[in-house]
């Protein structure tokens, strides 16, 4: 076990530039925070005039194990012509009687090739990877033809994706995932007693028919899972050159191939539809779509439900989500999760006579 960086949301500009520095990369300077729960992550412009994002990793969220397959996969992308941004490979400074070669000597670094960096201080250790800067805007999806592009893109990543399994990343498993989540929020004490009643019974009931999505297409043959990006949503997703680029693999996982597609869709239920269909139109130009994970849709978006309230409780602790998410805890947040758990337990009620 890793010790702790335990001043984690105190990382101070000098201490990220010196981080780089013992990688060899010259920081002229200029850095900014960029937006990031789970991570630090800051952009920072280099003495050659390039410029960079670093992402200093949460201690204890994800393994050496866990981030290192990450990268693999990011690389294998790459290489694969599919527009991500992967990690730089790394090397240790090396100008002697520098600040960054006495720097170094507090360097480990990790892969093949290495891409992880763990960074010895007196406060503790950092983990730290360093991405090109990759700017652009998102997608435009009212228009079919960004949609279609989309899924071109989408099913060209999990045409790599197929090739083999994540070893060490998360597996979706919905039952085990789901009541995961809800024992946390329990364990937590994250629910008003006034609320917590309702709001158990609604997730519940909703959670049981998620697993009866699951194991309703599982019955009819094995549901194929592959290597995904796991949390494809349109803030992961850059539009830029005309085409689509994924800047983070953060929540890299092995799941169904319809988790990277269902957050992508949005509106009616027509609209949904139309929007799904193109999607599938470039898709299916590179990789095969089993239609029976179309039954999964809103069985995934429930679970992503319970599974976000069971996030923020387990981040309350950090002080930035109280700031960033002041609405979590009161009563009208679970007056609203459990009126929203009803509304997804009916439409997965429709969805499996749909499907049936």
């Amino acid at each position: 076990m890793q010790p702790l960086l335990l001043n984690y949301s105190q990382l101070n500009p000098q201490q990220v530039l010196d981080a780089l520095d013992a990688v060899d990369l010259r920081g002229d300077g200029r850095i900014l925070q960029l937006n990031s729960y789970e991570n630090r992550v800051f952009q920072l412009f280099l003495e050659d005039g390039s410029a960079v994002v670093t992402k200093f990793y949460r201690p204890g969220r994800w393994s050496d194990a866990q981030i290192l397959e990450e990268h693999s996969f990011a690389l294998e992308l790459a290489a694969a012509e599919v527009p991500v941004v992967p990690p730089l490979v790394l090397r240790r400074s090396i100008d002697a009687g520098s600040a960054a070669s006495t720097a170094s000597t507090a360097v480990q670094l990790q892969g093949d090739p290495p891409t992880l960096a763990t960074w010895d201080t007196p406060e503790g250790q950092h983990r730290f990877a360093v991405f090109q800067r990759c700017a652009g805007r998102e997608p435009e999806l009212q228009d079919p033809e960004a949609l279609r592009q989309l899924g071109r893109f989408i099913g060209r990543m999990h045409a790599v994706g197929a090739r083999r399994s994540f070893l060490h990343r998360h597996h979706l498993q919905a039952a085990a995932d789901g009541a995961e989540a809800l024992q946390t929020l329990l364990h937590l004490d994250a629910i008003p007693p006034t609320d917590a009643g309702s709001w158990q019974s609604a997730c519940k009931q909703a959670l049981l028919a998620v697993n009866a999505a699951f194991d309703h297409v599982q019955s009819q043959s094995e549901l194929k899972t592959l290597r995904l990006h796991g949390d494809c949503h349109l803030g992961n997703v850059l539009w830029r050159d005309g085409a689509p680029h994924v800047v983070d693999l953060d929540d890299a996982m092995q799941g169904p191939a319809v988790q990277d597609l269902w957050m992508l869709v949005s509106g009616d239920p027509q609209s949904m539809s139309s929007q799904l269909r193109w999607l599938l139109e470039g898709y299916e130009q590179f990789f095969d779509f089993d239609d029976r994970e179309l039954a999964l849709i809103e069985p995934l978006r429930t679970l992503r439900m319970v599974r976000h309230s069971a996030w923020l409780a387990r981040r309350w602790s950090d002080p930035s989500f109280p700031i960033s998410f002041p609405f979590f805890g009161q009563a009208s947040y679970w007056h609203q999760q459990s009126a929203q758990l009803r509304e997804q337990l009916q439409l997965m009620q429709e969805a499996a006579q749909r499907w049936a």
